[in-house]
């Protein structure tokens, strides 16, 4: 598939970059500071740019098969970005329609979760990361609202461990004591079900 990777500089994003390698996909990352990705420089295409920036982005989503992003704000969060994600929905479904492009797996957060009790992931949410709370909530809505053929994902804590390949998935819910997940197995469940049809507009919890 021809993968377009956003939030790419990051952690998770590079887990993407690898994973997608390792599976065989065409990789594009967008991003600021394409110096960080010279690893990669002879793997993947790099296209340097503002993700706020619709007419660009737009031109980078033409003629791909799917959007991962792993794109978040950096912790802990300035006031000026306490509506980052929000704002990166709009401008991401929006240049999604205008580059006809209907696939996108958007990386959230467990703190979403009402209905978890181990760990109390939405309690612990907005006690301790409200802002985050609400921008990721925003994001959510926006992209819930369009027509897109999105999927949610909402990890618990990421780590760096090393890949093992083994996860767990519960549609609708974290699975139970959810309390962790490795980015490398996250990117892995990412590329799994960029094309499994059946996760169309859903919401996914993934744990280790």
């Amino acid at each position: 598939m021809k993968l377009v990777i956003l939030g790419a500089t990051g952690g998770m994003g590079l887990e993407l970059i690898r994973r997608s390698l390792v599976h065989g996909h065409s990789v594009t990352a967008f991003v600021r500071a394409p110096q960080r990705l010279d690893e990669f420089s002879d793997r993947i295409m790099i296209k340097q740019g503002d993700l706020l920036d619709q007419k660009v982005l737009a031109q980078v989503l033409q003629g791909q098969d799917a959007v991962l992003s792993a794109f978040g704000p950096r912790v802990p969060i300035a006031k000026a970005d306490a509506h980052l994600l929000e704002q990166f929905a709009t401008v991401l479904t929006g240049a999604m329609k205008d580059a006809s492009l209907r696939r996108a797996i958007i990386i959230s957060t467990a703190f979403l979760f009402k209905d978890s009790i181990i760990p109390p992931t939405y309690l612990i949410g907005k006690l301790l990361f409200p802002t985050v709370v609400t921008d990721s909530a925003a994001l959510e809505e926006i992209f819930q609202r369009s027509d897109l053929d999105w999927m949610i994902v909402r990890p618990p804590q990421l780590t760096d461990t090393v890949f093992t390949g083994k996860y767990r998935v519960r549609l609708g819910h974290l699975p139970r004591f959810g309390f962790k997940i490795g980015r490398a197995d996250l990117a892995e469940y990412f590329l799994k079900a960029v094309s499994d049809k059946t996760l169309s507009r859903k919401t996914v919890g993934v744990s280790n």
